[in-house]
């Protein structure tokens, strides 16, 4: 346990800091998922909508510093593939 008292308020910020690039990873996740099912039950209205919110997203996740923009562009590409495989 740190014994300064800057480096217990470090600990304090980063748990902080961590418990929110978590939930925001979560949430991240849970979109795609939601994403990947609609397109995989054919439903094209939910795929939409969910095309939409998981672009977004991942969007948020590159200025949160969560996903690298590489990454993210390759994850948006993903979904734009999936979604004019179903037309």
């Amino acid at each position: 346990m740190a014994n300064i008292k800057s480096a217990k308020k470090r600990i304090l910020v980063n748990r902080a800091k961590a418990l929110k690039n978590q939930m925001l990873k979560s949430a991240l996740k849970t979109t795609i998922k939601k994403f990947n099912a609609a397109v995989d039950a054919g439903d094209k209205a939910a795929a939409s909508e969910l095309y939409k919110l998981a672009v977004k997203k991942v969007d948020q996740a590159v200025a949160h510093g969560i996903l690298h923009k590489n990454n993210a562009a390759h994850k948006k590409s993903e979904f734009t593939v999936k979604f004019n495989k179903m037309a």
